[in-house]
């Protein structure tokens, strides 16, 4: 008989592509994962695993159990949340997916939520909106904050949240002669740092410059903003952030927040969800935290 624990393993397996990688994200000891895989192979008389020097991937049998394997574990997860639910207890952890410029907005969702729902862990994993898309199908987030235009929409139901616009952080004395806005074309003469070029933000930053025909002076790229904040605050770069991530640090000594304008540019942003058939509670207290955010 198969256990719950061994297909726990085989997905984290199929997710990280790497024994080592997968064994510590289950907590235990690479050998021991690698013989509860061997072990599986053995009770079930088929290959899982493609073997050489380093891992080579899934065989065609082992994909096929990972996709069984996810259905299954959706549905024992499900089980918990509902014997829970029908003891009036709203419990479970949330995993959540957030998009870098989505975070402040998912910090609020997420203290509203804790007192709603005291009894719901929610763990928030900043991510890309391609990895987003990705971990909604293999079942390792609940639920994806994310770009609007990033997602397919098989088997993903996708609910807007709210339109993200652009405002240039920058040191006060850079930007001095400006009042409470900046163009675009100024913006691009200014030394810039912004998110390095795989994020869904930097991608969308390109492309407004390059449909203006902008060169911008890029002197410094991250996969976060926090470098790039410190650095306005130091005085040595600006940055082009959204709104409601300034909005929620409040002020920054130092430093100046100017409208980016002409033409302004807004981009949804929204919540995905697979669609599952029960859905998982502590998604539909998400969704009911999320409703009355919007009253």
């Amino acid at each position: 008989m198969i256990e719950l624990k061994d297909l726990q393993l085989l997905t984290a397996l199929a997710r990280h592509q790497h024994f080592a990688k997968a064994a510590q994200d289950c907590g235990i000891s690479q050998p021991a994962f690698s013989m509860r895989i061997r072990n599986m192979e053995e009770k079930l008389g088929i290959s899982i695993v493609r073997r050489a020097n380093r891992f080579q991937g899934l065989t065609e049998e082992g994909m096929m159990i990972v996709r069984r394997a996810r259905s299954i574990l959706d549905d024992a997860k499900a089980l918990e949340q509902e014997v829970a639910a029908s003891r009036g207890e709203v419990s479970g952890v949330l995993v959540l997916g957030v998009v870098p410029t989505a975070t402040a907005y998912a910090a609020q969702l997420v203290n509203s939520l804790r007192e709603t729902y005291p009894r719901i862990l929610a763990r928030v994993e900043v991510t890309t909106s391609l990895a987003i898309q990705q971990r909604l199908y293999d079942g390792t987030i609940d639920a994806g904050i994310t770009y609007e235009d990033s997602l397919g929409r098989d088997l993903v139901t996708v609910q807007p949240l709210y339109e993200e616009a652009y405002v240039l952080l920058a040191p006060e004395t850079m930007v001095a002669e400006f009042e409470d806005d900046i163009t675009w074309s100024q913006a691009a003469k200014l030394p810039l740092s912004l998110l390095d070029p795989q994020m869904q933000n930097r991608r969308i930053l390109d492309r407004i410059f390059d449909e203006l025909d902008l060169t911008p002076d890029i002197v410094s790229e991250s996969n976060g903003f926090m470098s790039s904040i410190v650095m306005a605050r130091a005085g040595s770069v600006a940055t082009i952030l959204p709104r409601a991530l300034v909005d929620a640090l409040g002020d920054l000594a130092g430093t100046s927040v100017l409208s980016l304008a002409e033409p302004e540019q807004l981009r949804p942003i929204c919540i995905a969800t697979l669609d599952r058939q029960p859905e998982l509670t502590t998604v539909r207290a998400l969704k009911e935290v999320i409703a009355a955010f919007e009253q």
